[in-house]
């Protein structure tokens, strides 16, 4: 498309230094001359012109035909709508903004990218393997396939605008060098990492991770609460199911100058102006407070964990002064 463009300007420029021609004229005369319509010439033609004119109609019709044969190729081929899906996914992964990032596509990163997808969550999955990171596109997700440890490919996904990062990659290795990478980019992020063993739970702590999670252990906890207290346990996966429409819970962070800034649970009248239980506070400095008495001030920074619907806990939102921004989950 370049050297075609450039054979029609210098035909242009051509005509008009060695007929002296106006320029609507002498592109007029290029035009027809490329693309070999048979019209006549706009002027008469001196023998300057008319050698000027063979090399146009040699060279231009050359390019003309090979410009429509790559495209024509290019188009069978798919590499166009290769190169437009790679520049849509660049143009996607420049307006990502307080989204998570989710470091691996196994097992784990299915049900991570399933559940973040249901409560349009916006994320990015990272995965070494070609074929899982196909499979992730293919699901709709948006998805890169690098190093998650790669501080060049944490930069460009916006590490600097991400809302948190979880490792879920199949070896604790990998999970450790991501957390590493991810905790000197970002020391205030907020990241999560699987851990398979004891050790792996340890060096992910040192590595900078502010929450560590082991499946196995988490499963057999499940399994275990559900043979112990069924009814307390269906409860729970009512409150934080994403399906359930009548029900959430949700934890809602005070922000500072917030409404409900610097007033007690009694004196902001949560329960009958929103219409939500506070089942417990978490304080700024981690420590968390299970069935708050009414008379507990809400200081900002803290977080509260409550129960309702969810038209209610949007109007809590407001007044806690937390814009929750979600889009389309990898869409």
């Amino acid at each position: 498309m370049l050297l075609l463009g450039l054979i029609v300007c210098g035909g242009t420029l051509g005509y008009s230094a060695i007929e002296g021609w106006d320029t609507w004229d002498a592109f007029y005369m290029t035009v027809i001359s490329v693309t070999t319509v048979g019209y006549r010439e706009v002027h008469p033609l001196s023998r300057a012109g008319e050698a000027f004119t063979v090399v146009v109609v040699t060279v231009g019709v050359a390019t003309v035909l090979y410009t429509f044969s790559f495209l024509m190729a290019r188009i069978v081929e798919g590499d166009l709508q290769e190169r437009w899906t790679r520049r849509r996914r660049e143009r996607m992964l420049d307006q990502l903004d307080h989204h998570f990032i989710v470091c691996g596509f196994g097992r784990m990163g299915h049900i991570i990218a399933r559940e973040f997808s249901r409560q349009q969550v916006p994320f990015v999955i990272i995965e070494r393997d070609p074929d899982r990171m196909q499979e992730a596109i293919d699901a709709g997700y948006l998805a890169v396939e690098a190093d998650a440890s790669s501080e060049q490919v944490l930069r460009r996904i916006g590490i600097d605008r991400a809302r948190g990062l979880i490792a879920a990659v199949s070896t604790d290795a990998e999970n450790v060098y991501a957390v590493l990478t991810a905790r000197l980019l970002r020391p205030d992020l907020f990241i999560i990492g699987r851990a398979e063993t004891d050790d792996a739970r340890t060096k992910l702590e040192r590595a900078g991770a502010d929450r560590v999670l082991s499946p196995y252990q988490i499963g057999g906890l499940q399994l275990a609460q559900t043979a112990l207290r069924p009814a307390v346990v269906d409860f729970v996966q009512l409150a934080t199911s994403s399906d359930n429409l009548e029900l959430n819970m949700e934890q809602v962070r005070i922000a500072e100058g917030a409404a409900l800034a610097g007033r007690t649970i009694v004196d902001a009248n949560l329960r009958q102006r929103y219409g939500i239980i506070v089942v417990g506070i978490q304080r700024a400095d981690g420590q968390m407070e299970f069935n708050p008495a009414p008379e507990l001030v809400m200081h900002p920074g803290d977080h509260l964990v409550v129960l309702g619907r969810a038209d209610n806990l949007r109007e809590l939102e407001q007044a806690a002064g937390v814009e929750r921004s979600r889009t389309p989950a990898g869409r």
